[in-house]
């Protein structure tokens, strides 16, 4: 269906070319300080409407740094959906603290309120809750139950800059927000991340654990010159894409098996689609979920398989369960995300999505019976 493969991502725009050149001339791209990260951190002080902002090497060091800024440790335990990126996990016994597994909502594969009030204890101490695939964890609920019980709220927004939950921007929740500039992410500098707050002793903290005579895991002013021209266009793509998933949802409809992760309407929500998810039924689809992918992908789209379940594979030694894990079971079985790019291009390539999807379909048999 699309023979030169899915499109290239960072996209190859003038303006970063600009900016690239620019920090060549005034040779700010190779210094320790220079305009470009404080100009940064001004214009996502703005954008966000937050008081302050620190610019760091990787969204999961932003993660870790947001832990130690709340003090959290050994004894601690640290919420977070079984169904989640790897490194959040990872970030919980990097600081000492014990992980409680808890599960997803079945429409959209995004923590679980219910589950989170059934998983809290007495050594809870912060939640993590991350927006994942276009979908969103309803936050005004989740920082007042929070608050109720005396514990903090990380936001992960790495998957989703610019996006809106219940009428406020995401990453802007939580008692600290989470950004991620991974090479694959909508704010792409091939690495890369920041950590957002209101709070100014948090703020201090986490500057203060990453001050060792110097920064440790910063971000360069190169990358942060590349990052503020896409910055600029930020709201511009995501409605684009989010019309493109709508878009989408429209041309997908009736394949079996196969549905797009679902937000409820009246949560206020614009998602950003890095990832735009689906949850797949193998027996309703008739294949399964790795040859849909190959076949996918075979076909010149961008489709892979979501998250393993952070229970899966791991001793239980490593976290409590919160308890049972039924959709995060499924998530870990059922997930495929759609990756971004291509729903920055016309409805041609749209329609050429939908094609191939229902072409894999028509062909399951035939794909079935492949070794």
């Amino acid at each position: 269906m699309r023979p030169d493969g899915p499109p290239d991502w960072p996209s190859r725009d003038p303006e970063i070319a600009a900016a690239l050149q620019h920090a060549w001339d005034n040779g700010t791209w190779g210094k320790y300080h220079g305009v470009h990260c404080d100009k940064l951190e001004e214009r996502l002080r703005e954008y966000l409407g937050v008081s302050h902002v620190l610019l760091c090497g990787s969204g999961t060091y932003a993660v870790e740094l947001a832990l130690r800024a709340l003090g959290v440790g050994p004894g601690d335990e640290v919420l977070l959906a079984a169904y989640d990126y790897p490194g959040n996990f990872l970030c919980v016994h990097a600081v000492g603290a014990q992980p409680v597994l808890v599960d997803v909502r079945p429409e959209n594969w995004n923590v679980s309120l219910d589950a989170v009030r059934a998983g809290l204890g007495a050594s809870t101490k912060v939640i993590i809750a991350s927006h994942l695939h276009g979908g969103v964890v309803p936050m005004r609920e989740l920082t007042e139950l929070a608050r109720v019980h005396k514990i903090a709220v990380i936001e992960d927004a790495a998957q989703c800059p610019g996006a809106r939950v219940q009428g406020q921007m995401a990453g802007r929740w939580g008692d600290v927000g989470i950004f991620s500039f991974g090479g694959s992410k909508l704010l792409s500098a091939g690495r890369g991340g920041a950590f957002v707050t209101e709070r100014a002793d948090l703020h201090q903290r986490a500057r203060n654990w990453q001050l060792r005579g110097n920064l440790v895991c910063p971000l360069s002013e190169l990358q942060a010159a590349v990052l503020l021209p896409q910055l600029a266009r930020l709201d511009e793509r995501n409605a684009k894409r989010q019309s493109a998933v709508e878009k989408l949802r429209q041309l997908l409809a009736g394949v079996p098996g196969l549905s797009p992760f679902r937000n409820p309407p009246a949560w206020d929500w614009a998602a950003g689609y890095y990832k735009c998810g689906f949850q797949l039924d193998e027996q309703a689809f008739g294949l399964t979920r790795g040859l849909l992918v190959k076949a996918a992908r075979a076909e010149g789209i961008a489709l892979d398989e979501g998250f393993a379940g952070l229970h899966v594979g791991r001793s239980p030694k490593r976290y409590r369960l919160g308890g049972p894990l039924s959709e995060a079971d499924r998530a870990h079985q059922g997930c495929v995300v759609l990756h971004h790019p291509v729903l920055l291009e016309d409805d041609a390539a749209l329609e050429q999505i939908a094609r191939a999807v229902r072409r894999i379909h028509g062909a399951r048999a035939e794909l079935a019976r492949l070794p």
